[in-house]
């Protein structure tokens, strides 16, 4: 006898217990910020066991520079240390007491070069991050990957915090040493996963390329990043914007401040709308309203008559200049058979990330694909497609899985 369905209970599922917090694990002392106390946690360091877990705190959103203002260390043995790296010339002493030892990083690009303006370089590393991110896990912040692999909640509640500020609170000294807390449990549990899934190797040539990572590039023209430029008319209007820009981010530099704090990108953008050539007209602004602003009113002011007073053929013009194929958008009009190829290229590289359970971005940088369809080598071949993608920065686990597909959906 057929049984009638169920009728579907209208009882909500309890709700999830909160996971219980990381907490750190033994006393937490004070900032290293004298030579003796220094020497005596680097002689800590070197007698240590395993690897190192390192993090560094900047002041982003409050200061020009991307300076470290914090940095923390943890090690078997050894403990956790808080170090002011103001306080010293350099941390070369930590770097030789650390060696050869596996560094643990968290999102290693954000904080490898700060590290290295202090003498912190690795010779090897682990970046639990990119680890995260190859084997395709929704969310790979540190405090997900907490929650994830070990049951345990971390607060994030001081990550935008201004870091330059002396003395540091307790709460937020506790809130740094606890992002290296269990760095070093999570590397081995984040490196299992990638042996179960095949994936090992990739991310070993992965932070491989990590080691000589200085940082981005420095756009060619930053200026063009200023919120609402798409509101500029006319090229008069973007010399206006570049003068302005510019100024500010002299003044910016010299105090080191971040530009926003000097000039929000709003009230920048009005001054050079309106182009105000004297000091009543331009406090009447609304974004010229307060303090900070009107402290640098000549500087505006110059900045406007010297844009005003530029001749038409040295103004920036509309589009950015710059090496590389120009924006994809621009290529079914201009460039037909260029965009023809991209079209193909990015149906195959998705194929291949979803076949690899990847990121697409991480499977092929979307850059190289790009350049790739915008000016294929020649002969077109798996060989030379693979040759372009590794001079051009690519993992050879990576030109493995994609060279062949991408020659050819290259070929017309």
């Amino acid at each position: 006898m057929t049984q009638p369905p169920e009728t579907p209970s209208n009882e909500t599922e309890p709700p999830q217990a909160p996971l219980p917090r990381l907490g750190l694990r033994e006393p937490l002392g004070d900032v290293i910020e004298d030579s003796d106390a220094y020497a005596a946690y680097c002689a800590q360091v070197t007698v240590g066991s395993g690897p190192v877990a390192l993090d560094a705190e900047r002041a982003s959103g409050y200061r020009y520079s991307q300076r470290a203002y914090l940095v923390q260390v943890r090690r078997e043995h050894a403990g956790t240390g808080l170090i002011d790296p103001i306080a010293f010339d350099d941390l070369s002493d930590l770097n030789e007491a650390i060696g050869d030892a596996e560094w643990i990083l968290h999102a290693a690009t954000q904080d490898l070069p700060c590290l290295a303006e202090v003498g912190l370089r690795p010779t090897r590393l682990f970046d639990t991050e990119l680890a995260g991110r190859l084997l395709n896990l929704p969310r790979v912040g540190l405090a997900t990957l907490v929650e994830h692999y070990l049951g345990l909640s971390l607060a994030k509640e001081h990550s935008a915090a201004d870091w330059s500020t002396r003395p540091l609170p307790r709460p937020w000294l506790e809130y740094a040493a606890l992002d290296v807390e269990v760095l070093v449990e999570l590397r081995d549990l984040v490196e299992a996963d990638l042996e179960r899934a095949g994936k090992l190797e990739w991310a070993r040539q992965d932070f491989e390329a990590l080691l000589s990572f200085t940082g981005t590039a420095p756009r060619e023209e930053p200026w063009r990043r200023t919120s609402g430029i798409h509101r500029a008319r006319g090229r008069r209007m973007l010399g206006l914007v570049k003068a302005l820009w510019e100024e500010r981010d002299a003044i910016a530099e010299q105090r080191d401040t971040t530009p926003g704090r000097i000039l929000p990108d709003a009230a920048l953008m009005e001054i050079a709308k309106q182009a105000p050539q004297d000091a009543s007209s331009l406090r009447q602004l609304a974004g010229m309203r307060g303090r900070g602003p009107r402290r640098f009113t000549e500087q505006w002011l110059d900045a406007v008559r010297e844009a005003l007073a530029l001749p038409e053929d040295e103004l920036p013009s509309a589009s950015p200049r710059g090496e590389g194929p120009p924006p994809p958008r621009a290529w079914p009009d201009r460039h037909p058979e260029a965009a023809e190829r991209l079209g193909r290229a990015r149906e195959v590289t998705t194929g291949l990330a979803d076949q690899h359970d990847l990121p697409t971005e991480n499977l092929i940088a979307p850059s190289l694909v790009r350049a790739l369809a915008w000016e294929p080598p020649s002969p077109l071949s798996p060989g030379t497609v693979g040759d372009a993608l590794l001079a051009d920065g690519a993992r050879q686990w990576q030109v493995e899985l994609v060279a062949t597909p991408l020659a050819e959906a290259l070929r017309d």
